[in-house]
């Protein structure tokens, strides 16, 4: 019998994001007309800036070429006045590279500062899509642990520190976090920025969900310190959560590391060009008025003190108060939440309606550890978001007897 060409190791022992691991059950529920409540992914419902799908009703450029393989002009210049307006005019063009979403943004930093077998230390629970970035690139993951109980934040710095190896080239975090919502104090980014400089570390910070605050806490930005650690820091950026473009793939970083820059140029050019049309959408984001952003911070922070009220109501369930972007980790009172998670959508569906988490072991790099935890993407409007609760409510005492 003929055997088929053995895929790569590479693709054998990549993992599978918990964010969309249970989406091969979700189409014989659709084809069943069972309603599903999306609370596994953060693919916001908020409108995106008329400004900018304003650039797509009146599009003229014919043919579509390529756009410029680092981003285009007045894309760039864009994202230099976004800067400037919050406090950075000091940047330059050189120091931008427009990527396709903030994931291939990580991929090209990875690609850039490490090498196989390297190792990347990062914060659990993370970004289920950083095991998948380093599986792509070859490159460790290295995980510190955090607690629900302290509200995710980091342990202190000799903890932090104890995790460092011979072969750690970076300390890579998200503030404000997905997917624990928690948002690190000062005192904690500093920390970081200590040992990157004593270990002579890169330090990478996804800042994805900058704008997104809601306990009068604002996060402190890694840009605050890259001048004093031009060689080392790099800031990894997106639209797609600001404005509510996960579709277009708009993504940056930024770095003062010329020789690091340059290398990701190389990268840059080998994929010909981010995708033009998404960033003259991209161009107009200073046109977006700024009731837009508030609006769209107290929409988030009502969904969330409406999460934090009714999971707190549900007998077992172990939360917190998230103080940013539109995440919350939950601990269940079931002793497997994959499983859980997995038998709402295929076997409990009161009304023809039923919920979709991401399963929490997803968000850990720790064998055995978030087992019983779920991640919740508050992007759902109030009314549905309270019928989620409703249902989960219900579930956690159908699955328990």
């Amino acid at each position: 019998m003929k055997q088929g060409c053995p895929v790569s190791q590479r693709l054998t022992h990549m993992p599978v994001s918990s964010i969309r691991k249970l989406t091969p059950f979700v189409n014989p529920l659709r084809e069943k007309g069972v309603k599903i409540y999306h609370l596994n992914i953060g693919d916001p419902d908020v409108k995106t800036p008329d400004v900018m799908l304003g650039a797509l009703r009146n599009w003229s450029i014919d043919p579509v070429r390529y756009a410029h393989p680092w981003g285009e002009p007045k894309f760039l210049d864009a994202l230099l006045a976004y800067y400037s307006k919050i406090g950075y005019p000091w940047l330059k063009r050189a120091d931008l590279l427009a990527a396709q979403g903030g994931s291939e943004a990580l991929v090209m930093t990875f690609l850039g500062i490490a090498d196989h077998g390297d190792e990347i230390l990062t914060f659990e629970p993370f970004y289920s899509n950083y095991a998948v970035c380093c599986a792509i690139t070859g490159v460790k993951l290295n995980t510190v642990p955090t607690s629900i109980h302290t509200g995710f934040h980091l342990p202190d710095e000799k903890t932090i520190e104890s995790h460092i190896t011979s072969k750690t080239r970076a300390i890579l975090y998200c503030n404000p976090c997905n997917p624990t919502g928690t948002i690190y104090s000062k005192d904690e980014v500093e920390s970081l920025v200590r040992l990157a400089k004593k270990y002579n570390l890169f330090l990478l910070a996804d800042e994805v969900y900058r704008e997104y605050t809601f306990s009068g806490v604002t996060p402190t930005s890694l840009l605050d310190y890259m001048q004093e650690m031009p060689e080392q820091a790099v800031v990894l950026d997106s639209l797609s959560k600001r404005y509510s473009l996960c579709g277009a793939r708009l993504g940056n970083l930024v770095t003062l590391n010329q020789e690091l820059m340059t290398g990701l140029h190389k990268i840059a050019q080998s994929r010909l060009s981010g995708g033009l049309i998404a960033q003259v959408m991209g161009e107009h984001l200073l046109e977006v008025p700024e009731s837009y952003m508030e609006g769209v911070v107290a929409e988030y922070r009502h969904r969330r003190d409406i999460l934090v009220a009714g999971l707190r109501k549900i007998p077992g369930v172990t939360t917190y108060e998230p103080e940013g972007a539109f995440y919350l980790m939950a601990a269940l009172p079931v002793e497997d939440a994959d499983e859980f998670c997995k038998w709402l959508l295929t076997e409990f569906h009161p009304n023809s309606e039923t919920v979709m988490l991401a399963p929490g072991s997803g968000f850990y790099g720790t064998p055995g550890a978030g087992r019983n935890e779920v991640r919740f993407a508050y992007v759902l409007n109030e009314k549905d978001l309270k019928r989620s609760l409703e249902i989960l409510k219900e579930g956690l005492t159908k699955y328990k007897a």
